[in-house]
C-alpha cells in the first residue's frame, strides 16, 4: 500500500493552515479583509442553508476553485492576486481543508478554511440567508 491515507492528507493540509473559527471568519468578511467562498454543492446549500447575501459570499463549486483563484488564469475571478485572503467553507471543515491547502500550493498563502464550516457558522447564530416561508391556501 502506498500514498497517504485522507486523514493523514487532512492533517498535514491543516498544519499549513491558519484556520479561523466561524466568528473569527465573519469578523474577517465583514470587515472586508477576506472573501468567503462557499464550495458546497447546490443541493447541500438548498438543503442546509447558505451564508446571508450582505456578506456576499461567493459560491464557487470545488470543481472549478483552482481556475477561479489562480491569477495566472484566464478563468481567474477579477480582482484576485497572490495575496488575495480567501476563506473556504464547506459544510463541516474537512473538505474546506483540502480546498484552502490547494490554493495555498497555487500561491495564495493567506488562504485558509472555517473549523466546523457552515454547520459552525449556524450553529454560532451568524448571518444566514432567509428563506421565505410558503404558506398553503
Amino acid at each position: 500500500m502506498s500514498g497517504n491515507g485522507i486523514d493523514e492528507q487532512l492533517a498535514q493540509a491543516r498544519s499549513r493552515l491558519d484556520r479561523r473559527s466561524a466568528r473569527d471568519a465573519w469578523r474577517e468578511v465583514r470587515s472586508g479583509a477576506a472573501w468567503l467562498v462557499d464550495i458546497r454543492p447546490a443541493a447541500q446549500r438548498a438543503e442546509e442553508g447558505e451564508v446571508s447575501p450582505g456578506l456576499a459570499p461567493l459560491v464557487i463549486e470545488r470543481n472549478v476553485l483552482e481556475w477561479r483563484f489562480d491569477p495566472r488564469q484566464d478563468a481567474v475571478l477579477p480582482g484576485v492576486d497572490f495575496d488575495t485572503r480567501v476563506i473556504i467553507m464547506c459544510q463541516e471543515g474537512y473538505t474546506s481543508s483540502l480546498a484552502a491547502d490547494a490554493l495555498r500550493s497555487l500561491g495564495l498563502s493567506r488562504a485558509t478554511d472555517v473549523v466546523g464550516g457552515f454547520a459552525a457558522w449556524r450553529g454560532q447564530g451568524l448571518p444566514i440567508a432567509s428563506r421565505a416561508i410558503l404558506l398553503e391556501a
